[in-house]
């Protein structure tokens, strides 16, 4: 995987203070994309132990953070979610009290209907997942922590503890 970005501190991914982790790559290629760059998975550097070591050490030092987001790219995608995964344990195991919000443009349904082990462990691991593909004839600027009006924010726990849709409502 590799690494398109990296914000120690962000207010605008997400509720409270928070580091913001941006992957490379993404297969929906959405039309306006803000992040056109980051769709290419050879875009950016490797995200290799060091790099990753590094980013942890910030995550660590940083007392005034509530949690991390993960964003693209598509940080979701085969290529990318064990990769993810990995990094949001190391997380937690940093910062067990962590918050997790991540960008994705499928949705929490297309997730789910993989049943794969992998994706079935990182949505455990997410708090808030931020889903459906950026959509530029749905595009609200001033919408808080989305693009456009079908994308929601999704309480990810209480999705999968109901077994049905539960919006966040922080």
């Amino acid at each position: 995987m590799n690494l398109a970005g990296f914000y120690d501190e962000s207010m605008s991914n997400g509720a409270g203070w928070r580091a913001v982790l941006f992957v490379s790559g993404c297969p929906h290629n959405c039309p306006g994309c803000h992040n056109k760059v980051a769709q290419d998975y050879n875009y950016g550097t490797e995200f290799n132990t060091e790099k990753k070591q590094e980013i942890l050490g910030k995550i660590k030092e940083n007392s005034i953070l509530k949690g991390v987001t993960i964003s693209g790219g598509e940080p979701l995608c085969k290529e990318n979610i064990g990769e993810v995964l990995n990094f949001i344990k190391d997380v937690k195991r940093e910062k067990p009290n962590f918050n997790v919000w991540c960008y994705t443009g499928y949705t929490l349904e297309e997730l789910e209907n993989r049943n794969d082990e992998t994706t079935n462990a990182c949505l455990k691991e997410i708090n808030v997942l931020v889903d459906g593909k950026f959509e530029i004839e749905n595009k609200i600027p001033n919408l808080k922590f989305k693009g456009s009006s079908n994308q929601r924010i999704l309480d990810v726990q209480q999705c999968i503890a109901q077994k049905k849709i539960i919006q966040w409502n922080g």
